[in-house]
């Protein structure tokens, strides 16, 4: 039996990288998970993997700033899996510049996705996770359900060229530490962990100009030149970025029993280096 059996989660932008890595992490652990993404196909390859591996997964996809999302998403968990334990708030992507050349759209479009998708989830959370706690408490049982939200160290000491990403993160954390104090009486630990530099797509070395990811028809481009990827990695006392395994194992440990007295708290991962 793994630490999170019968217990079902939610997890957004779990099609790659580090939401990949959380999503097998908890069916590893006995977790139904409901895996979303951007792109059906990536979606779909991460439900496969966990039930080739004996787990068991549905799949929400779609834009989680979609105005219907929160609604869909938390109905895909209820509908397939009967109820809703733990929600992981992780989708998101940077698109940067320096704030004199940044337009509305590229800081509303970061704001939505990292702090407005994350709000809207939550609230159509609630009714089923107040309900559900109101009925173990009629019935004399307390069950621990789990809120991990994904910031940043930008988010906690801010970062050239991204007052979006940094502003929609420090958010984030107003919002991990508001619900720890409304949902306590839910038995529900809210809590946060803040990414410094780990290895994804949006972080490998841009070489020839730089790749670019499509959200939704528009361009985004990402990667950080290698001159850049060389300081970080000087200033990691570590000496290195971090994985996607080890950025999902700083997620995960939220979600275990063993964080059930554990509430409104942020823990930076990142290898040391704290802004």
């Amino acid at each position: 039996m793994g630490k999170l059996e019968g217990k079902t989660a939610i997890v957004t932008g779990s099609g790659r990288g580090i939401g990949r890595s959380i999503a097998v992490k908890l069916a590893s652990e006995g977790a139904n998970v409901v895996v979303n993404d951007l792109d059906a196909d990536p979606a779909q390859a991460v439900v496969d993997e966990i039930v080739a591996a004996g787990g068991r997964a549905a799949m929400c996809a779609g834009n989680v700033t979609a105005p219907d999302f929160g609604e869909r998403f938390v109905a895909t968990a209820t509908s397939e899996f009967g109820g809703l334990d733990i929600v992981i708030n992780n989708a998101g992507y940077t698109w940067d510049t320096v704030i004199q050349k940044m337009g509305d759209d590229q800081w509303d479009a970061i704001l939505d996705v990292h702090l407005k998708a994350p709000f809207q989830i939550l609230r159509a959370a609630q009714p089923v996770i107040s309900a559900a706690a109101k009925a173990e408490k009629a019935q004399g049982v307390r069950r621990n359900r789990k809120v991990v939200n994904i910031s940043s160290i930008a988010g906690l000491y801010g970062n050239p060229g991204q007052a979006n990403y940094s502003a929609a993160k420090a958010g984030l954390v107003g919002l991990t530490r508001t619900l720890a104090k409304e949902w306590g009486r839910y038995n529900v630990n809210v809590n946060a962990v803040a990414f410094g530099f780990i290895e994804t797509r949006l972080t490998e070395v841009a070489a020839d100009g730089g790749a670019t990811i499509d959200i939704e028809g528009r361009e985004i481009r990402v990667g950080i030149n290698p001159q850049l990827l060389a300081a970080m990695n000087a200033t990691i006392p570590l000496g290195r970025p971090g994985t996607p395994d080890e950025a999902a194992g700083s997620v995960v440990m939220f979600t275990y029993p063993e964080s059930d007295y554990v509430s409104g708290q942020i823990l930076v991962t990142g290898g040391g280096y704290e802004g």
